[in-house]
């Protein structure tokens, strides 16, 4: 038995899935690009807007709370379509979230766009995971996880950094302006890669989320990652402002020390995944603990480029891990209802990152950059603690255990 249930399309040759599993790792790629893009560009939008940073940092928590409500239903309103068309469908969806991003004039609009990202985004997250042990052998069912998850991580690397470059030289519009064209590129390179993808009936499928939630692994893993999560992003939502308040950095410097964080992310994508395989519940502690850390020290250490860059190497590889440990505690959990399961755990996920980009908003305005900083490192670390309280997923051995 593999990691997770095996079920995949036999048929398929082994090089046109791993096409397919490419194209969902670009997917992934792109919706968290588009959905941190105001990351990296957050001091030009606040300013074109007429909106004060920690107000256009509430976009990513319209984003966020979308995608919270709409993932855990996915897989119910898809029903049976094939899941190649839905995905298509999502991909377009992005785009024309991120064309009325790009023209938008006020808060009001941005909002609206940020919601139709927020969808698009919820319907790939839900499914892409899934839909992977479908597409390889069961043996490389791990791999596979962490080579699509890994979208996260090289958004941070690629997506944001380049989006902020292009933000500074040709306007914070042109950004998601590019980001809507790559998700019609995506549509279509989902239409030509993907092969097709009939629904499966799961077990428990027609079940209230409650069954799933009767599940102590499910629902204690939902816990830990909700508070990481939140954690996170109620301070790395607003790292640029951070890092030119603390260290004096700006433009060019920021999409650098961005770059650096990712990278580190991509690292710990595919170091967390091999990890989690076995050993969920120790990775996720592991990583929650680094965060706390990182946020502690910025304060102290953040106040010079080396000091902020040493920071951020931590910082990324510590997050960088949680997406592809999050999947995997849910599909290990619950292997038998893996859509149902990873939609619930996207849904926490994605409201997570709202709730920290609001709450970290507010803090941000009303109380400083200090508290912010160390009220998510306090966050953290509880994360940390449930973690360690927590019992593990359960696990299914692969072949070669």
């Amino acid at each position: 038995m593999s990691l997770v249930s095996e079920s995949r399309v036999s048929a398929a040759e082994p090089a046109e899935r791993w096409s397919s599993i490419a194209v969902l790792a670009l997917s992934t790629f792109l919706v968290v690009t588009a959905e941190m893009l105001p990351v990296g560009i957050l001091t030009p939008m606040s300013e074109g807007l007429g909106i004060s940073a920690g107000t256009a940092g509430f976009s990513l928590a319209v984003t966020g709370v979308v995608a919270a409500l709409v993932a855990p239903l996915v897989p119910r309103v898809i029903g049976v379509l094939d899941r190649r068309r839905v995905l298509v469908g999502a991909a377009v969806l992005l785009a024309a979230g991120n064309l009325i991003t790009a023209v938008a004039q006020g808060f009001v609009v941005l909002a609206l766009g940020r919601a139709v990202v927020g969808m698009a985004m919820a319907t790939v997250w839900a499914l892409a995971v899934a839909l992977v042990t479908r597409l390889v052998s069961a043996r490389r069912a791990g791999f596979a996880v962490s080579a699509v998850v890994s979208g996260v991580a090289v958004a941070s690397v690629l997506g944001v950094p380049l989006g902020t470059v292009l933000g500074d030289i040709a306007g914070w519009r042109s950004a998601f302006g590019a980001v809507a064209l790559a998700a019609l590129v995506l549509a279509a390179g989902m239409a030509v890669l993907l092969p097709a993808l009939p629904a499966h009936t799961e077990v428990g499928a027609t079940a209230s989320f409650g069954s799933l939630l009767a599940i102590p692994a499910v629902r204690r893993g939902l816990v830990a990652v909700t508070l990481v999560v939140t954690a996170h992003f109620a301070a790395y939502t607003y790292v640029r402002p951070a890092l030119e308040a603390l260290s004096g950095v700006h433009g060019l410097g920021i999409s650098l020390l961005l770059l650096l964080y990712g990278f580190c992310g991509i690292v710990a994508n595919f170091a967390a995944g091999a990890a989690a395989t076995r050993w969920v519940r120790s990775t996720l502690l592991v990583l929650a603990t680094g965060i706390a850390a990182a946020l502690i020290v910025m304060p102290l250490l953040g106040t010079t480029v080396l000091g902020a860059a040493g920071v951020l190497v931590l910082w990324g590889l510590s997050y960088g891990g949680v997406s592809v440990c999050s999947q995997l505690w849910a599909v290990q959990a619950a292997p038998e209802r893996r859509e149902a399961v990873s939609g619930l755990y996207v849904g926490a996920f994605t409201g997570s990152i709202a709730l920290g980009s609001f709450l970290g908003g507010v803090i941000l305005d009303g109380a400083g950059l200090s508290v912010l900083l160390w009220g998510s490192a306090g966050v953290a670390a509880v994360a940390a603690l449930a973690t360690r309280i927590s019992p593990p997923a359960r696990y299914i051995p692969s072949p070669s255990a």
